[in-house]
């Protein structure tokens, strides 16, 4: 028999979560998609001195080596609160790992201690105008010169451009052979010359997308990660972290927990509508528990990350049925159910995901052209 429970530990860990969570919603405001939306430095520090940063990284790095289902309860219990850890998360979540998997000691020791402190904000320089989901046509370019690179061109829908320390630039150093062939990633400090940032502020007055442009910009060679031009893999990995965790299923789950309070539950027809959200829930959650334990196969994140993120969108239809008029005024709540078509498109839209999980884990031939 499966046991699905929680140990003593593991619960006590949730309870002393959730009340951190509540503590700096009532402190810093709620969030809808708090991940990407509530920013606060002030909240990173205290998620540092609690160690719920670098949960899971090696000791060796200044980690704590906890298993990878207890920073799962914590981030599901501050994405479903509403906290705000934008801060830290792309550092705890993608950057770190990336580091440490593909980094050298000298890149490990100076970057490693300041997102685990908390006191570092990255973004990551991925999509471009005409390079989205199709991440193997991007077109920024680093060329050496002496012993930096120059770096110019343009990336979009970069979050937290405006406010990182740091950008974590996937650019193509060679462009000769196959797309995929002559990608690299580099360290940029978001401090230097050259480097332009304009905030994009969508429909709900959020601005953490950005736009950069980078003209001329002088890095040293020391900042790559990894092997120059053979990044794409390291790039799919580091992919394999964000697209299948909690905050793909939560996102919106303080606007659930509000609408289903709201909700006249002697109709049975909100009954079951409340009844299949839930449901969705519990498989989304086993699908990033799969992920986490790592237990699915390789590439299945985006099968997780499709299911969950579509789930996030029937979410909002519900909250707006239930709040009905009172979902079109000025609101967190309406913010809330206006974004919920973003969570289907940023991180690779549903459409790429589906090809993904054909073609890479279920092996279906493509479509000729």
């Amino acid at each position: 028999m499966m046991n699905f429970s929680f140990t003593d530990e593991q619960l006590a860990l949730q309870k002393r979560a959730r009340r951190v969570a509540q503590e700096g919603v009532e402190k810093f405001g709620l969030s809808n998609d708090s991940w990407i939306n509530g920013f606060s430095k002030e909240f990173a520090r205290i998620m540092a001195s609690e160690e719920w940063i670098g949960m899971g990284w090696p000791k060796e790095h200044g980690g704590f080596e906890r298993p990878p289902i207890e920073r799962l309860i914590v981030a599901e219990e501050m994405i479903g609160a509403g906290a705000p850890i934008a801060a830290m998360w792309f550092a705890d979540r993608q950057m770190g790992p990336s580091l440490i998997s593909y980094g050298n000691a000298d890149q490990q020791a100076e970057y490693l201690p300041s997102m685990l402190s908390g006191e570092s904000t990255w973004c990551i320089g991925m999509s471009e105008p005409d390079a989205g989901s199709d991440l193997a046509s991007l077109s920024t370019s680093a060329i050496i010169d002496g012993d930096s690179y120059i770096i110019n061109g343009q990336k979009i829908w970069t979050s937290f451009g405006a406010v990182a320390d740091y950008c974590y630039l996937i650019c193509r150093t060679n462009s000769e052979g196959p797309p995929h062939q002559g990608i690299s990633e580099i360290i940029v400090p978001m401090n230097l010359p050259g480097i332009e940032v304009r905030p994009i502020t969508d429909m709900t007055q959020n601005h953490h997308f950005c736009e950069i442009y980078f003209t001329d910009v002088r890095v040293p060679i020391e900042n790559l990660v990894g092997v120059e031009g053979q990044a794409f893999k390291q790039t799919m990995r580091q992919l394999e972290h964000e697209r299948g965790g909690i905050d793909r299923l939560v996102s919106n789950k303080s606007l659930f927990d509000l609408a289903v309070k709201r909700a006249d539950t002697t109709n049975p027809h909100i009954r079951q509508q409340i009844s299949r959200l839930e449901g969705g829930y519990r498989v989304g959650r086993l699908l990033v528990y799969r992920e986490v334990l790592q237990q699915a196969p390789q590439g299945f994140s985006a099968a997780t990350k499709c299911f969950c993120t579509e789930h996030e969108w029937r979410v909002a239809q519900f909250v707006s049925n239930i709040l009905g008029m009172e979902s079109t005024l000025q609101s967190k709540e309406a913010h809330g159910i206006m974004y919920a078509s973003a969570y289907t498109i940023m991180g690779g839209t549903s459409n790429i995901m589906r090809n993904i999980l054909g073609e890479r884990v279920l092996g279906l031939a493509r479509e000729p052209r």
